[in-house]
């Protein structure tokens, strides 16, 4: 396992009378990309600001390397941020912008002109380099962006919403390029983004925020398998959140009947339910569980929407070749393993 480079240690801030962090901690590896996810408002921007040295934290620590991050000046930290709106400038060219951020250093012209071409070749803009920003697709403008923000070597790259600008198939590209390019430097990025898809493809770990709290930090397939609370179960991935009551074996539901499952929950509680619309087998009945009210050809499967006789709705992912029509009323058969009680 890598040593820890960034330790966020209790960080509160408040904006007035909004906490925007509440007493949260984390640990970021050397090497990591780790993403930041989380509804519009939930802290994960105000803290990607303050490793950046623009908000300064009501309480807390911030260590880089076991050294006290907040009291290194902002325009010192071997920290760079790349903005959203990629902020390039308008009247230089590609390897203008680029060796920009290297003419207040000590390195020579010479060394200037060398460090940028490398990195232009390892990020693939060799052809563009002489072209202005306006005259460059979304993606490479993208690219000249990033390629600025690691061109002095910060020790963590910063990048909010770093896709959010870009149509799905360039952004489904730069996701791939984005791996490509953290590996290839070597540098940790830390990426704040509200769109779990995108955290999922990139992260090595996620820490999913919620009202300035973090309600999980864990990896992708982590989260998605085994979420610890219903917030995580709802907001990562597609899935079904029932409502039912724990016994001393399971839960039982109206629709569903005893489940036998394993949790720490005293028998007769209100709990949730969570059920992954991949984990569910519909098989038809005559005085079903429910009854189909959608069905829609999605490629590989059908996405079948049902409306349980409680009027919860359960959206499962069945084979495009089955034969599920509207109307039809139907069981929902699945593993009791794949099923998480909260």
């Amino acid at each position: 396992m890598s040593q820890d480079l960034l330790k966020i240690r209790n960080l509160t801030k408040k904006f007035g009378s909004v906490t925007a962090l509440n007493n949260i901690s984390l640990e970021i590896k050397n090497n990591e990309m780790f993403a930041l996810l989380g509804p519009s408002g939930c802290g994960k921007t105000t803290l990607l600001r303050i490793i950046a040295g623009f908000e300064y934290p009501d309480s807390g620590q911030v260590l880089i390397n076991d050294s006290d991050l907040l009291s290194i000046p902002t325009r010192t930290r071997p920290v760079n941020l790349m903005f959203q709106s990629y902020a390039l400038f308008p009247h230089m060219d590609v390897f203008s912008n680029i060796s920009y951020g290297l003419t207040n250093t000590s390195l020579t012209k010479e060394e200037i002109k060398n460090q940028t071409n490398e990195i232009i070749e390892k990020i693939d803009l060799g052809e563009h380099v002489k072209k202005k920003p306006n005259q460059l697709s979304g993606g490479q403008q993208q690219r000249v962006a990033l390629a600025r923000a690691i061109a002095r070597k910060p020790k963590i790259l910063l990048l909010d919403e770093p896709l959010s600008a870009l149509d799905k198939k360039i952004r489904q590209e730069m996701q791939i390029e984005l791996k490509r390019i953290q590996h290839e430097f070597g540098i940790t990025f830390i990426i704040v983004t509200h769109d779990q898809d995108e955290a999922i493809s990139l992260a090595n770990r996620i820490a999913v925020f919620d009202k300035g709290e973090i309600k999980q930090i864990s990896t992708p397939q982590e989260l998605y398998e085994n979420p610890t609370n219903e917030f995580v179960a709802d907001f990562i991935g597609e899935g079904n959140i029932l409502k039912a009551t724990s016994t001393s074996s399971g839960f039982e539901h109206p629709c569903l009947g005893m489940v036998s499952v394993s949790h720490s929950i005293t028998a007769g509680k209100p709990v949730t339910v969570l059920i992954r619309p991949e984990s569910i087998n519909l098989t038809p009945a005559a005085n079903g569980a429910g009854q189909i009210t959608d069905a829609v050809f999605a490629g590989a499967k059908k996405n079948i929407t049902v409306k349980l006789t409680t009027n919860e709705i359960v959206r499962v992912y069945a084979d495009k070749s089955a034969n599920l029509e509207v109307g039809s009323h139907v069981n929902l058969l699945f593993n009791p393993q794949d099923v998480r009680v909260f």
